[in-house]
């Protein structure tokens, strides 16, 4: 049975964070599986996620063949798999359509300190073991490559992802990203793997990033260690104008990313925030962050 508040709710929402397949992590549905729930459920687009490879080229096929009612976007990941901290791969993406870059994510230094103990991101078969990759060198100084990127991304007025990088990493990351020009920053489930805190997350929205927490934080297989209580703090901690609420979802074993929302949606409302706020959460502030109500420019002519 579905709920008429959520389902109005629904139409319309943005999931910046879906995780369909083909992958070589284990997958509920793959990404033509994706679009269709998405437009059953009146979604205004879908941003397609795979942490080892773009999802770029197969977006774009897709919306030559399949004529989607709803927008597919994608991301360029720098992982090993895009040869990391790599401008070509950058340079690709932008290229073929890309609107995002995420910083490593299951190579990230950070992501590979926080598995010691338990695998994160588990593939379906086993993978070579990742190089842990950083953007900042053994003095916390920001590395050369990534200023390259970021130009890249200023250029394109992309927006740029902090990936799984450590919160200590994501300040001189950001703070040169806004010197350069780049305007749209994002965190990735900033309490998870991210170490965000509070204060944390009041300051990165200060500085006019947008904080999104994951559904499947919530609606997933580690629903029972997240409370609703904990969803509260984390969307009052930045705010709700700065905050976005992405699936995740996708995984073996976890809900579609639409039932994600749903559920979450549902939390939101228990929680007493009102329908508007609830839109800013799920729609209005995805679609500014990707800019979809906005004409697209490439700022430098040397870019083509």
């Amino acid at each position: 049975m579905t709920d008429p508040r959520i389902d109005a709710l629904l139409i319309g929402a943005i999931d910046l964070h879906c995780h369909s397949g083909p992958s070589v992590m284990p997958r509920s549905l793959n990404h033509v599986q994706a679009i269709h729930e998405a437009e059953a459920a009146g979604l205004r687009a879908i941003l397609f996620k795979d942490h080892y490879y773009s999802v770029t080229p197969v977006a774009e096929l897709l919306k030559e063949t399949m004529k989607p009612k709803i927008e597919l976007l994608t991301g360029v990941p720098l992982n090993n798999t895009s040869g990391g901290l790599n401008p070509y791969a950058v340079e690709h993406g932008f290229k073929l359509g890309a609107r995002l870059v995420w910083m490593p994510t299951f190579s990230a230094a950070n992501h590979i300190r926080h598995s010691h103990r338990r695998q994160f991101l588990p593939t379906k078969e086993k993978m070579l073991p990742p190089t842990a990759l950083s953007v900042v060198d053994a003095k916390g100084a920001l590395l050369d490559e990534v200023k390259v990127i970021l130009d890249q991304i200023a250029d394109y007025d992309a927006i740029l992802s902090a990936g799984h990088l450590h919160i200590s990493e994501i300040w001189p990351l950001f703070a040169e990203a806004k010197k350069r020009g780049v305007k749209r920053l994002m965190v990735n489930h900033p309490t998870f793997l991210i170490d965000c805190n509070a204060a944390d997350m009041k300051e990165l929205a200060a500085m006019g990033a947008y904080l999104e927490h994951s559904c499947c934080m919530w609606a997933g297989v580690q629903g029972k260690h997240y409370t609703l209580e904990s969803l509260d703090v984390v969307i009052k901690a930045g705010g709700v104008d700065s905050t976005i609420i992405g699936s995740d979802l996708g995984q073996v074993g976890n809900p579609s990313p639409v039932d994600g929302f749903r559920h979450v949606i549902g939390m939101c409302i228990e929680l007493g925030y009102s329908d508007d706020d609830i839109r800013k959460m799920i729609s209005l502030n995805a679609a500014r962050l990707v800019g979809l109500d906005e004409p697209r420019q490439v700022r430098s002519a040397a870019a083509e």
